[in-house]
């Protein structure tokens, strides 16, 4: 019997990207599946988790390290998909980027194809693509991952209420596990958070019955 995890991530996320690889990868070498699910980032959420100064530059060494020693490319993204002061990390009141992106996530969830959509447009954002935001980076990411920008786009622009709904319980869902951070994966509703964590959700679905593919 296939069995499923929940995995909870953001498109802001520099540690949702760092564990995206890998998680495309359980299903190539496990009967599993992998719900992908967006959610809003918690600077969104909630603003107020973001009022320690000494966050900003611990993360940028974290990442950096991580990447480098899961040979991963890795930029912080310029753009932010955040518009945010690094420094005080006070979050600006207007935010261009992060809501297309994550109705977009969303979009491609319910066709189907959201993790290579996520997958190929991390990549993007975090593995140093300036302007990402611009030209055709987006839609080549988009036709990579087997979908049409310009049609999700226009999906979005005109009836977007499911995936304000999908976006709503995905995060009714991840705040349910216990949680509050991205990347979390679920198994039946026990978080496992942070890029870290991956091989020990393994070793809790082998527990269940985990059986490796083919």
């Amino acid at each position: 019997m296939t069995l499923s995890v929940d995995y909870f991530i953001s498109f802001r996320s520099p540690f949702s990207y760092l564990s995206c690889s890998r998680v495309v990868a359980l299903e190539v070498d496990w009967d599993l599946s992998v719900n992908f699910r967006p959610v809003f980032p918690a600077a969104v959420r909630n603003p107020g988790l973001f009022s320690n100064s000494k966050a900003g530059p611990y993360i940028f060494r974290d990442c950096a390290r991580t990447a480098e020693y899961l040979d991963i490319p890795f930029a912080w993204p310029r753009p932010d998909p955040i518009v945010q002061d690094l420094e005080t990390m006070k979050i600006a009141d207007d935010q261009p980027y992060i809501h297309r992106l994550t109705y977009l996530g969303a979009e491609a969830a319910r066709r189907g194809r959201g993790l290579p959509f996520y997958q190929e447009v991390s990549h993007l954002i975090f593995g140093g693509t300036e302007n990402w935001h611009k030209g055709d980076h987006l839609a080549a990411a988009a036709g990579r991952a087997g979908l049409d920008l310009a049609e999700m786009d226009h999906a979005i622009e005109t009836d977007n209420a499911a995936n304000e709904a999908l976006i709503a319980d995905n995060e009714a869902a991840l705040d349910a596990t216990g949680h509050w951070g991205v990347p979390v994966l679920a198994v039946d509703g026990e978080p496992f958070f942070g890029q870290d964590r991956i091989d020990m959700v393994v070793w809790r679905l082998k527990q269940k019955g985990l059986q490796p593919r083919g």
